[in-house]
């Protein structure tokens, strides 16, 4: 994203650049480095627009794959409309009184069978590398006997997911949201409604700065569940503006393990 806007940044700068060398050769004929410069402007203009219209194709495409399935829900009911949903993302699902998975093949396509179920609710759904977003869970919100859920890998799951994540919270015991690079502490915070949360993996989040910390602090909202993916020692060494350690920090967290040593012991 960084590299993207001073690409943006520098393509309009030499468009400045170029308008100006053009309209100061404008009587005279242009010479061979200002026709360069305006050819570079033209160049840098399309590949400006075309990111544009990438971009919101990805933007679009993001909008349809997360729409409502209002009229599948009055049609089917909101079982099978979920079931739907998840099909529709590249997911897999497993209904409560199934033992088997419910999944499309390498090439998106799925069987139907589940539309002969209509009264079984989801138990676990495996959303991984999907473009699922917050506007998506609108669709399974319904599913009130969610146990797993494994959002692995998704670019559009945010804080705002996590925070909606609050209607599974008498059902809910598995949580796999690694590997998400919109999710931040303040999402993380959110899943402290999560009171049935077991087993919660938050590896490989690029928007946490101190996991050893944030898994010090899911710990002491969720005190039965299982952090995996962020290890004590794990970015916990934090400096103040003088570049000198901050010894609270590391004195809190040698604390904490010791404590959480000393419980295992017993």
């Amino acid at each position: 994203m960084a590299s993207s806007m001073l690409c943006r940044a520098r393509c309009r700068s030499l468009a400045g650049l170029c308008t100006t060398a053009g309209r100061s050769h404008h009587s005279t004929p242009k010479s061979l480095f200002t026709k360069i410069l305006l050819q570079m402007n033209q160049r840098f203009y399309d590949v400006e627009v075309f990111w544009r219209w990438s971009r919101w194709l990805k933007s679009r495409r993001v909008q349809r794959k997360n729409a409502y399935f209002g009229f599948t829900q009055k049609k089917f009911g909101v079982n099978i409309a979920a079931a739907y949903y998840v099909l529709h993302l590249g997911g897999s699902f497993r209904f409560t009184d199934q033992s088997e998975w419910v999944h499309a093949n390498s090439r998106g396509k799925f069987s139907y069978n589940f539309l002969n179920t209509p009264d079984s609710t989801i138990e676990e759904v495996d959303l991984s590398r999907t473009l699922i977003n917050h506007n998506g869970l609108d669709n399974i919100v319904s599913q009130k006997t969610l146990r797993s859920l494994s959002v692995q890998g998704c670019p559009n799951v945010d804080d705002w997911f996590l925070a909606r994540l609050h209607v599974f919270g008498e059902s809910l015991q598995e949580l796999d949201v690694s590997h998400c690079p919109r999710i931040t502490v303040g999402g993380l915070v959110a899943l402290q409604h999560l009171r049935k949360l077991r087993r919660l993996d938050v590896s490989s989040l690029v928007g946490v700065s101190s996991p050893s910390l944030v898994r010090i602090l899911l710990e002491e909202m969720l005190p039965l569940c299982e952090v995996t993916g962020a290890e004590y020692d794990q970015g916990f060494v934090q400096h103040d503006s003088m570049g000198q350690l901050k010894e609270d920090t590391v004195t809190a967290t040698k604390a904490h393990t010791d404590s959480v040593s000393a419980a295992q012991r017993r």
